[in-house]
This record gives structure tokens, C-alpha cells and sequence, in this order.
């Protein structure tokens, strides 16, 4: 049963994301949490603590709100004490916050508390499979960015400054800088094994593309990359 604590920060995640265009809505956080919650029915931790982790995850995203934001997690905060969520908590929860992300990933940091890796899980899982397409369609068509450039080829070795400061791309670059490596960052096993199926369906959709585009190189590369994970 939702305490009125949480469904204070549900609340105010939903004003605070409302009107996100970019795949980082508020339907998007509480999918999040959804799934984190039924990873927790194998890992068996403090269910409240998921969900405000899931909740808050996006609350100070550097793409959305900026570095200083992210660097100090002020909605973050805010949000917690305007929902009189305890102390203990909310330091909890902020901890968790901290380490989780792709690009936190692409710097050596890794969740360490047990919540914070089924809500990473969670996290990742929902830019893999078919929303997790649709995402990065609305990531792209945010920015201005196409589906696919067969002339732009990803970046190999990407380094956390390298991916916070990139501005053109394609989706489908996006898939090899990041959607592909997913599958190997989980951390749980309920994570891993969500993770395997909606890993499949990326694989899927790009080689359905690659062979409607007519592009043989690009399947080529897709192969070759694929024995590398």
C-alpha cells in the first residue's frame, strides 16, 4: 500500500516531468518503478526505498535540468522534504541517486546498495526493447536527430564526456553506444534475465532496418560488433 509520503513525491515527479518530450517523462519514471518493484519480489528489499529511488531517478537528469542540478540533486532534495520523508532516507535515497546512470557506468561508478541496483536494472531495462526504441525516437526527434545516417558511424570508445557532450547522433548509433551494452550491465538476476529478452528485440529491429535500408555494410557491422559483447 502507497504511503502519503510517496504519493506526495509521485505527485510532484509528475509536475516536474509532465511535460518532457525527450522519453524521460513521468510515464516513463513510473514504468521504472513498476519494474523495479517486481524485480524486488525476487531481491526481497525495502519496497518504499525502491520506489522513491525509481521515482526520483530523473528528478536532477543533466540533460534535463543541467550539470548544477545534477552535480547538487535540488529537486531531489526538495522533493523529499516537501514530502516529509525521513532523514535516514532521504540519505538513502540520495546515495542511490548518485550512482545510478549510464554515464555514472561509463565512469567507473557502480550502485553498491542493494535498491539502487534493482532500480538501475530497472532503469536500463526500459531503454532496451520496444519503448525502448520509441525512447530514443523521441530522445532524437528532440534534438533534431535522425533514425539513421549510414555516412555516421558510432563512436567505439566512448568516454563519459564524450557521451554527456554529444549533440549529433542517430538512434541508431544510439543502439551501439548504449542500448546494446545494456544486457551486460545488469546487476541483479531478475535484472538479467529482463534484460536478455528486450536486449533480443533491439537486435531484432536493427536488422530489420538494416535490410529494408538495403544497407549490407551496416548488417556486416552489426555482426562483428555482436561477438564482441
Amino acid at each position: 500500500m502507497e504511503t502519503k509520503e510517496i504519493a506526495i513525491v509521485r505527485e510532484e515527479v509528475r509536475k516536474l516531468l509532465g511535460s518532457d518530450k525527450s522519453g524521460h517523462d513521468a510515464s516513463h519514471v513510473e514504468r521504472v518503478e513498476a519494474l523495479a518493484l517486481k524485480f524486488n519480489e525476487e531481491e526481497k528489499q525495502d519496497a518504499a526505498v525502491v520506489s522513491l529511488i525509481a521515482l526520483l531517478h530523473d528528478a536532477d537528469d543533466y540533460k534535463l535540468f543541467g550539470k548544477e542540478s545534477a552535480e547538487n540533486l535540488s529537486n531531489t532534495h526538495r522533493i523529499m522534504n516537501l514530502a516529509g520523508i525521513p532523514e535516514k532516507t532521504q540519505e538513502t535515497v540520495i546515495e542511490a541517486i548518485s550512482t545510478i546512470g549510464y554515464s555514472k557506468r561509463l565512469k567507473g561508478i557502480t550502485p553498491a546498495l542493494p535498491e539502487a541496483k534493482i532500480v538501475s536494472d530497472a532503469d536500463m531495462c526500459d531503454a532496451l526493447g520496444a519503448l525502448g526504441i520509441i525512447r530514443s525516437f523521441q530522445y532524437a526527434s528532440s534534438k533534431g536527430n535522425p533514425l539513421f545516417d549510414r555516412n555516421l558511424r558510432p563512436v567505439t570508445k566512448l568516454s563519459a564526456e564524450v557521451y554527456q557532450a554529444k549533440t549529433q547522433d542517430t538512434v541508431v548509433n544510439h543502439c551501439f553506444e548504449k542500448l546494446l551494452k545494456l544486457r551486460g550491465m545488469m546487476l541483479t538476476e531478475a535484472g538479467k534475465k529482463e534484460a536478455e529478452v528486450r536486449h533480443d528485440f533491439i537486435v531484432f529491429f536493427l536488422r530489420e532496418l538494416f535490410e529494408e535500408e538495403n544497407a549490407p555494410e551496416w548488417a556486416d557491422y552489426l555482426n562483428q560488433y555482436l561477438k564482441g559483447l
